[in-house]
């Protein structure tokens, strides 16, 4: 099952926004086994993209974000190298870290800031299941 196939249209639709969709009460959020330090981790790099571009949308983005219920964001894990992503799954905990690619010196003006975000199993129970998942969805 895909994950946008259990999320509120509302949360689909334009503007689509991850930070919106992971944190929201009826999106990823009550999925999520590690909340409090994912939520740390998203509203900390939104600080930082605030204090960088100073860009009043992202400003009220974070305020949304941290208006919704949910765990104190407390400590986001500063002393690791980085914060995994633990989902709950019908078939157990998923867990995923990520890597950000940033085209910071893009040439295209519309590439200028461009973000990727890329989720990597983060054990071999996950590697696992994204695997099985992926060999039973029908040929395109």
């Amino acid at each position: 099952m895909m994950l946008s196939s259990v999320l509120p249209a509302e949360l689909l639709g334009p503007p689509f926004n991850i930070f919106r969709v992971s944190l929201h009460p009826e999106g990823v959020a009550p999925r999520i086994t590690n909340l409090r330090e994912w939520r740390a981790h998203l509203l900390d790099r939104l600080r930082r993209q605030i204090a960088i571009t100073g860009d009043p949308a992202l400003a009220s983005l974070y305020e949304e974000c941290a208006a919704y219920p949910g765990p104190d964001a407390g400590s986001n894990g500063a002393h690791e190298i980085a914060v995994p992503l633990r989902l709950r799954s019908a078939s157990g905990e998923l867990t995923f870290i990520s890597t950000i690619a940033t085209f910071g010196t893009a040439v295209e003006v519309t590439a200028s800031e461009l973000s990727i975000e890329s989720f990597f199993p983060a054990d071999d129970a996950t590697a696992h299941r994204v695997r099985d998942y992926v060999e039973r969805l029908p040929p395109r």
